[in-house]
């Protein structure tokens, strides 16, 4: 059985956090606001695979309401995620994403993000695509508010 999951997330600019992306922290004068740390990258690959695995979403698995996940760390999320998966019987076969912003620039940090997303999804750099765009200034995203991510994966049961 294969199923398809995608996820989106969003998450406005504020001063005084890390800008954490994949997993990586990134050069960039603005943090990301959030419950958790805000990684708007691993927060949409989250919710792709939940979705694929008929799971919900993050918010109902780590709600905001419950402090214990106050600044919690996303690769902890995602890696609880995709335990989820695995006791479903699933696996990943391909992860492709989209990470949308104007600033900061994406590339230089995408093979860091990859390494990550694959020790916690125990899979392949070769399944994974990192993706990046802007709207060409239009939008809250062009205006430089925030940073917006879109995931969708192919999960296979075994």
């Amino acid at each position: 059985m294969i199923r398809i999951g995608q996820g989106l997330d969003v998450h406005r600019f504020v001063k005084n956090r890390p800008c954490i992306i994949g997993g990586v922290t990134i050069d960039h004068p603005f943090g990301l606001e959030g419950h958790s740390d805000a990684d708007v990258l691993l927060h949409a690959i989250a919710d792709a695979i939940l979705g694929a695995i008929s799971e919900g979403d993050i918010g109902h698995h780590f709600s905001d309401q419950d402090s214990k996940n106050k600044d919690l760390d996303s690769r902890i999320i995602l890696k609880n995620v995709f335990l989820m998966a695995q006791k479903k019987g699933f696996k990943l076969v391909n992860l492709d994403v989209t990470i949308i912003c104007e600033k900061p620039k994406i590339s230089p940090y995408v093979q860091k993000m990859k390494k990550n997303i694959a020790e916690d999804c125990s899979c392949e750099l070769s399944q994974i695509n990192i993706k990046a765009t802007t709207t060409e200034g239009l939008g809250f995203l062009g205006r430089g508010e925030g940073i917006a991510a879109q995931a969708i994966c192919l999960m296979e049961k075994d």
